[in-house]
């Protein structure tokens, strides 16, 4: 799928189109989740009434990769595309790697339509600094941060308050409790999928060396892996296994993971990785009395040490070769004005903007504002884009060793040995 080398003429094109007067029809693919076909509907609606000067023909999809690719293939590009990375089909990523994603570090700077103040100004601190949006670590931004959740350990509130226990702020509590609840026949923890401890190693890492330190790990540094702070984190995990209810691990499947969640509704574990999703996803689901939902940070290593709560976000960008690459930037700042963020919220998706929890209500402020607490920080970031390199993958690599360390079939040194080497393979290939 890679960029004609025409893109410079196509994109003259589209600005002297623009500039043109004509009325603009503006391509936007957005994949269909959870949130429904209606919030981007009245998305366009609203959009098409503060700007009049374009047309927004809307393809929403729930297999969107599926539907898009075979036209971008053909040369067929949107002008928008809201679709993550760390999706299966990794459209974003392929996009990202053959250099085919638009700069859109000027968006940032551009004024929101409908209000006088600029999109920077509207964003949540820190959420355009992270290779989750500046995917090539150059300072420059390529994808817009959408639809935010923070994620943590959930747990059943309504049992901790009944038994006395604390929610540990530290490792070395964590493990403390999970003698007391091992007493009780209560594993300290679980996890739907060995992909979820994304978010959970990532605050970790933060929590061990800090934001630098997270970013070089993301960057593949030369023996990053073997240092003390990712040691620390490596261990903890393999500690960690020590204190895993029996079933997690059979569990741990596209198919089964819900029995896994279900331990922490049955009180048959304490804590498990997870995002606010999970109410939904949970809520037809028995569970014992009293119960309700709760969402503690990951804990510091060391007392009154930071602790991390990694958010995941959706992310929206423009194609090099889009036709309409000034109206997509447009569109695009529009998705951070108030009227913008009250639709989404209807539908139940928050966008990255100040003051967006005052919106908010019942359990879901409760989630939203887990930042607010003392010495809890947002994580945020991923990997930083490579040229493919057959055999190496990072995600692979220190996600899909998991359920080895937890059944202890890999101990952590074979894991960090394995991290070492597959971060050594993809440092020459970074873009």
């Amino acid at each position: 799928m890679t960029a004609c080398s025409n893109k410079d003429q196509a994109g003259d094109k589209s600005e002297a189109k623009e500039d043109s007067g004509e009325k603009t029809t503006l391509h936007v693919a957005a994949l269909e989740s959870a949130y429904g076909k209606e919030m981007w509907e009245n998305i366009v609606q609203s959009y098409e009434k503060v700007n009049p000067d374009v047309t927004v023909e809307l393809q929403i999809e729930k297999n969107l990769e599926e539907v898009v690719r075979p036209n971008m293939q053909a040369g067929d590009y949107p002008d928008v595309l809201l679709l993550a990375t760390n999706r299966e089909e990794a459209l974003t990523e392929t996009l990202i790697k053959e250099d085919g994603v638009e700069n859109i570090t000027d968006v940032l700077d551009m004024q929101v339509p409908g209000e006088e103040t600029t999109v920077n100004e509207k964003l949540l601190e820190g959420f355009t600094d992270t290779l989750a949006t500046n995917p090539y670590a150059d300072g420059e931004t390529y994808l817009a941060p959408m639809f935010y959740s923070p994620t943590g350990l959930f747990y059943n509130a309504g049992l901790f308050e009944e038994k006395g226990w604390e929610v540990p702020k530290t490792w070395d509590e964590m493990w403390e409790l999970g003698d007391k609840a091992k007493e009780e026949g209560i594993a300290l923890f679980t996890y739907p999928t060995s992909n979820y401890f994304d978010t959970l190693i990532g605050s970790m890492l933060y929590a061990a060396g800090g934001t630098d330190f997270y970013s070089s790990a993301m960057t593949y540094e030369d023996g990053i892996w073997e240092s003390k702070e990712a040691t620390q984190v490596l261990e903890t995990v393999e500690k960690l296994a020590e204190y895993v209810h029996p079933n997690t691990v059979a569990n741990a499947n596209p198919n089964d993971f819900t029995k896994n969640q279900q331990l922490v509704l049955d009180n048959k574990a304490l804590f498990m990785p997870n995002g606010n999703w999970v109410v939904d996803e949970m809520k037809e689901a028995p569970r014992a009395e009293n119960f309700a939902w709760g969402m503690a940070s990951i804990p510091a290593f060391e007392d009154g040490g930071n602790r991390y709560a990694f958010t995941f976000f959706e992310q929206i960008w423009i194609p090099k070769e889009a036709e309409n690459k000034g109206a997509a930037k447009e569109f695009i700042a529009y998705m951070y004005s108030d009227e913008a963020a009250d639709t989404f919220l209807e539908a139940g998706a928050v966008q990255p903007i100040k003051d967006i929890t005052e919106k908010l209500s019942g359990q879901k402020q409760t989630f939203y504002s887990i930042y607010d607490a003392e010495g809890v920080l947002p994580a945020m970031g991923t990997f930083a884009s490579t040229k493919p390199v057959p055999g190496a993958n990072m995600g692979d690599t220190l996600y899909g060793s998991i359920d080895s360390v937890i059944s202890g079939d890999m101990t952590y040194k074979d894991w960090q040995k394995k991290m070492e080497e597959v971060s050594d393979k993809l440092r020459p290939a970074m873009n």
